[in-house]
């Protein structure tokens, strides 16, 4: 008795054509679609929007400390001759 070569082969694709017509992999499938309408729904954002986000979120941080430092810098400064220091309202 001999056995083919490509008899392998075919076990195989018969087995991922059984495995695909099989009720597992129809709600897998359903499971998907419903994950992803539910995603869509939340309005979630990709992992490389987040990102940008973040190091925008940054930059604006290091200006507001920046900007901070220099407010705080020009409100320490004494008036100059002929002027009275500003008083905040």
């Amino acid at each position: 008795m001999t056995i083919r070569p490509d008899w392998f082969e075919d076990f195989q694709k018969n087995m991922s054509d059984l495995i695909a017509r099989s009720p597992a992999a129809d709600i897998e499938r359903n499971v998907k679609a419903m994950m992803a309408q539910t995603f869509a729904r939340l309005d979630l954002i990709t992992r490389e929007e987040f990102d940008v986000q973040a190091g925008l979120l940054q930059k604006a941080l290091a200006r507001i400390d920046a900007l901070e430092a220099r407010v705080k810098a020009l409100e320490g400064e004494p008036a100059g001759p002929g002027q009275e220091p500003r008083q905040n309202p």
